[in-house]
């Protein structure tokens, strides 16, 4: 329904690199936001990974703490470019967007995550999902102030505690997941989970090909009111 996108996202199969965002302040700053993460975190991680045939072919056994701190350095690259952006822009001030990146590796891999994009893990029938979010009704939520239920009509559910680009320091959350041959990853932005709950959610990534789980859960929200940008990026994990 909206006339901008503000959302954009990243596919990268060699680095195994993958992120959604959802940019924030005003007219023109969020989509300017979001596409700039995305660029920044792929920049970083490419420069990382030079040398390597792909992120993947880096020994797996002591590189864990290796991952996470590239992924903690290219959100902290992608929160300075934006700030340096709004910095040299008068009309791009304020301007901020969520990031949640997912960097594919043999059996452990690692997400990073800022706002309410979210990742999730779909494996045999089950929808888990990996991050939290950085809302102030997930907030509510966790302190048992409301429910899931009324969170979804409240007037604060837009509003974010966290966002890359805001202040000069952004806090990532940081996390490992195990991943098995045929699970499937889904990233995906406020958009698609405000319209379409997550047993909806599970139906439609255990119906089809990634390319028609993403259409069909694209339609879906744009079915049940699509009132934001909705983006999804779909991967099933093929070997390990």
């Amino acid at each position: 329904m909206r006339t901008n996108n503000e959302d954009a996202f990243l596919t990268n199969d060699p680095l195994g690199l993958y992120a959604v965002a959802d940019g924030i302040g005003g007219q023109e700053g969020g989509e300017v936001a979001s596409r700039l993460a995305v660029e920044a975190l792929f920049s970083m991680l490419r420069e990382q990974f030079a040398g390597s045939r792909s992120a993947a072919a880096f020994d797996d056994s002591p590189g864990a703490d290796q991952y996470i701190s590239s992924l903690r350095g290219a959100v902290s690259f992608a929160n300075t470019t934006i700030r340096q952006a709004a910095a040299q822009d008068p009309a791009l001030t304020g301007m901020g967007t969520t990031v949640t990146a997912v960097l594919l590796r043999p059996r452990t891999s690692i997400f990073a995550h800022v706002g309410d994009s979210r990742a999730y893990l779909f494996r045999s029938g089950t929808l888990r999902q990996l991050t939290d979010d950085h809302s102030l009704v997930a907030e509510q939520i966790r302190a048992g102030l409301i429910t899931p239920e009324q969170a979804r009509m409240s007037p604060y559910r837009h509003v974010i505690t966290r966002s890359v680009g805001i202040h000069p320091e952004v806090p990532a959350d940081l996390g490992m997941f195990e991943v098995e041959k045929n699970d499937i990853l889904l990233l995906c932005t406020d958009g698609l989970t405000e319209m379409v709950n997550d047993d909806e959610i599970a139906r439609i990534l255990g119906s089809g090909t990634p390319p028609a789980s993403a259409e069909s859960l694209i339609r879906r929200a744009n079915d049940n009111g699509g009132v934001d940008n909705i983006t999804v990026v779909v991967v099933r994990i093929e070997d390990v």
